[in-house]
């Protein structure tokens, strides 16, 4: 299938100031664009990019006094099928976790694990070890958040959420991300577009998604605590420890954000990028 995504951003900065984004599709899904991903800049200083330390492409600028609107539209091709379930799935020994899955066993800024420790063992220190653990923390935090985007915080730990009950996706990734943390699991946070692909269409806004990835049977496997069930048309932009090292824009001065429109749609396979 295609999938026809893009944004259109705008901040406004009071004076010249140094902006990092991650808004480009990540390496791993390179090979499947059908049409250019560009980013275009209404700003005059030229867009860098490079690999971050996560492996996502980091692109650098100085957003003028004003406004700086930051765009793109492209068409990528996707397998149309589910995010892969594999009840099978084993946890991996720390002892024999590669060197990139280790990196995602501690806390971070927004899953303490420190904190969620003993929750985490009193709930699921007798479940079945491998895919059934991890299920039954996505079931737990399904459950235990309810999703809406009033209650949308920037600073909400996982701590938190789970001590408010509420959230957005990225509140159901960091949740889910600790415990997973706390049983032994590597768990990795990841942002991207997720369109309303084979499910009724949510009359909301689009907005970039969060997810989370958990390292089992020696490879990483996709899960979604918000939705709780497999997805069609995921499209990775970033991942990390959790939403500090994912966030679409940083900025170094005072900004705001004033547009955020997001496009993620299943197209024919005539279209192509207007």
């Amino acid at each position: 299938m295609l999938i026809k995504a893009g944004y259109h951003i705008a901040l406004e900065c009071t004076a010249g100031t140094p902006l990092l984004a991650l808004l480009t599709v990540h390496p791993s899904r390179a090979q499947d664009l059908r049409s250019a991903a560009v980013i275009t800049s209404s700003g005059q200083a030229p867009l860098n990019a490079s690999l971050d330390q996560f492996g996502n492409i980091r692109t650098r600028t100085i957003a003028p006094a004003g406004a700086l609107r930051l765009s793109t539209e492209f068409i990528i091709e996707d397998s149309g099928m589910p995010d892969e379930v594999c009840p099978w799935a084993q946890e991996v020994d720390i002892v024999a976790l590669p060197e990139e899955a280790v990196g995602f066993l501690g806390g971070s800024r927004y899953c303490e694990t420190d904190r969620l420790s003993a929750l985490a063992w009193s709930l699921f220190g007798n479940t079945p070890r491998g895919w059934a653990r991890v299920q039954a923390i996505v079931d737990y935090v399904h459950h235990r958040l309810t999703f809406g985007y009033a209650f949308a915080r920037a600073t909400r730990t996982a701590w938190e959420g789970h001590q408010e009950q509420v959230g957005v996706c990225r509140d159901f990734a960091h949740l889910a991300i600790a415990l997973c943390r706390c049983m032994n699991i590597p768990a990795r946070y990841a942002t991207g577009y997720l369109g309303d692909i084979g499910v009724p269409v949510v009359p909301s806004p689009m907005d970039f998604s969060a997810w989370f990835e958990v390292y089992l049977s020696g490879r990483w496997f996709t899960f979604d605590a918000r939705h709780n069930t497999p997805r069609v048309g995921r499209i990775l932009v970033a991942r990390g420890r959790d939403a500090a090292d994912c966030a679409i824009t940083t900025t170094f001065g005072q900004s705001k954000l004033v547009q955020f429109d997001i496009l993620t749609e299943e197209v024919a396979a005539q279209s192509k990028v207007a």
